[in-house]
């Protein structure tokens, strides 16, 4: 779910000894950054339009480093945002495939990764987005935002747990309305 992507960005942020002026700002930044692959969802091919596993991972280490020799809102910011998309690209090899159906294990893409020009294969330890566990995955992260940060971050990551309980509520029901929603 991307609501899970997004609390885990926040919540990886929000453990980090970052100072009172940085924290909140790069907790933001890693919940936007969490759900920013997932825009690819809206153009392009999910999953591979927008998703870097390889170049986002890449990217964020040089990035974080810079955040902590240059300890600005901008460095931290941008360090957070390319962090978060590249666990949220990651994780995603974790989860299910991109079927519409996919707790049917019939889809064989997880993510794309450009280095090795390939399709990784999903290893279902999430079974698929919306799955019971990605519900308690998404809670778990949500509730150490509530502990480890402050402000808005705080009420952003809370609201996205009612999103997330009907979207596990709903999950296996969206192939059969998605025609529907369409018209």
């Amino acid at each position: 779910m991307v609501t899970t992507h997004a609390a885990m960005g926040a919540a990886l942020v929000a453990l980090l000894p970052l100072s009172p002026r940085l924290a909140g700002v790069a907790a933001l930044a890693a919940f936007c950054g969490g759900v920013f692959p997932d825009l690819d969802l809206l153009v392009g091919e999910h999953r591979r339009t927008l998703h870097y596993p390889d170049y986002y991972a890449l990217c964020a280490l040089p990035l974080a480093g810079l955040a902590v020799l240059r300890p600005l809102a901008l460095t931290a910011c941008v360090a957070a945002f390319v962090g978060a998309a590249a666990l949220h690209s990651v994780a995603d090899a974790f989860g299910g495939g991109l079927a519409p159906r996919p707790w049917l294990s019939d889809d064989h893409r997880g993510v794309y990764c450009r280095l090795g020009r390939r399709w990784l294969h999903p290893r279902h330890w999430i079974r698929w987005d919306g799955a019971p566990e990605d519900l308690a995955l998404c809670g778990v992260c949500v509730c150490v935002v509530l502990l480890a940060a402050d402000g808005h971050v705080r009420t952003l990551a809370a609201a996205t747990l009612p999103v997330s309980v009907a979207y596990t509520a709903l999950r296996k029901r969206l192939p059969d309305l998605a025609p529907w929603l369409v018209e």
